[in-house]
């Protein structure tokens, strides 16, 4: 019975609370079967006043900092297209600084003025071509609807829907609408004046950006302490990338251009080379652009030799675009730009949205360098989550 009371108060913990028993005799966490972790203890906590305040103040600043933002779009939007001209015209200067003694600068200001020059040619060609083209439209209607009815098939439904008639009508009415718009050229004109000013300030920060752009980029990678050299490997991808895309979506346009004035010639199309620049023009847009100046083109064919003249253009669109995307686009893109579809698609949506032609152009390089910045981000977290697992 002496026995009985020590063994009557030990047995609560070892026998009906075996858990109890093991926490408490063994701290180490080790039972019959071995070593055991310690299962973790969770505990909620109010908190702190200064852990309040610290988050308040975070999205306080978050929120003036997006409203900011938000004022200043315009301002950002400048910036934006000013990089992107910077890392356009950056290789071309590159280039031209490692072969000639010239001070950089007034390299910079050479390629400015060939870059205008070649606005100013192409407007000079274009603009007076589509009016002549326009004039001469409208005075040759009659006879290209008469063309159009001597085909059978497009007789029966223009019996139906009467549409050369229609098509007659806004031909002849055509030189009246370039006349009414001598009004809104004054709206224009104010306009022009605004951008005008917005394009000095993009060359101005582009010159300024090609010109002491690395020290800039050394000065901020500076700051990033030991992760300097892998956030410069990072920029040296996204400026190649961006470079890369730029003289490449030129250079395919150029081609079109050339190869579209070709084929026009030997179809007899009057302002080939107008058309062949409408057609360049076009191509630098990203998906739908190649389809536009294609329609543009074919109107234009159907003035000659109806239809044959239009089915031979559709027929040679069609195979530039194939060779376009299989063969010229791998070769001057290279690997380096492989955007996902869908990530195309959507970046020249909402490029398209923000800043129109020039922000569906700018769409696809931006998302190059998005890519670029979350492949980078993914590889040094597999690397650094890999070597978590092999340390544990």
């Amino acid at each position: 019975m002496i026995a009985a009371g020590p063994l009557h108060k030990i047995g609560p913990m070892t026998g009906d609370d075996p858990l109890s028993a093991a926490a408490g005799s063994d701290p180490s966490g080790a039972g019959p079967g071995g070593p055991r972790a310690e299962a973790p203890v969770v505990r909620l906590a109010a908190p702190s006043f200064r852990g309040i305040v610290r988050i308040v103040l975070i999205v306080a600043l978050c929120g003036l900092a997006l409203y900011l933002l938000w004022r200043v779009r315009a301002v950002v939007q400048l910036v934006g297209i000013s990089l992107f001209l910077a890392l356009a015209v950056l290789p071309v200067v590159d280039a031209l600084d490692r072969r000639t003694p010239v001070p950089r600068a007034l390299l910079i200001l050479v390629v400015y003025v060939l870059l205008i020059v070649g606005v100013a040619v192409i407007g000079y060609v274009v603009v007076p071509s589509l009016v002549k083209e326009v004039e001469q439209l409208a005075h040759d209607a009659p006879r290209y609807a008469t063309d159009l009815r001597r085909n059978s098939t497009f007789r029966h439904y223009d019996n139906r829907f009467h549409i050369t008639r229609t098509l007659v009508r806004d031909a002849h009415r055509l030189p009246q609408l370039l006349g009414h718009l001598a009004g809104p050229l004054k709206q224009v004109t104010v306009q022009a004046v605004a951008f005008i000013g917005q394009l000095l300030t993009v060359l101005a920060i582009s010159f300024l950006l090609v010109l002491h752009g690395r020290q800039y980029i050394g000065l901020v990678l500076s700051l990033t302490g030991e992760r300097s050299e892998r956030y410069r490997r990072l920029t040296i991808d996204i400026e190649e990338a961006v470079a890369q895309y730029v003289l490449g979506n030129i250079t395919i346009s150029v081609l079109a251009t050339i190869a579209t004035w070709i084929v026009l010639t030997i179809l007899g199309v009057p302002y080939a080379l107008a058309l062949g620049f409408i057609v360049g023009f076009f191509d630098l847009i990203p998906l739908v652009g190649a389809t536009l100046g294609a329609i543009v083109v074919a109107l234009a064919t159907l003035t000659v030799h109806f239809p044959t003249a239009t089915i031979v253009w559709i027929a040679f669109i069609v195979i530039w675009q194939r060779f376009e995307d299989y063969v010229v686009q791998p070769y001057v893109y290279g690997r380096r730009l492989q955007v996902n579809p869908i990530v195309t698609i959507v970046s020249v949506l909402v490029g398209g949205v923000l800043l129109g032609i020039l922000g569906a152009v700018l769409a696809i390089p931006v998302a190059a360098a998005i890519q670029i910045i979350l492949r980078d981000w993914w590889s040094n977290r597999s690397g650094a989550t890999s070597a978590v697992a092999d340390s544990g």
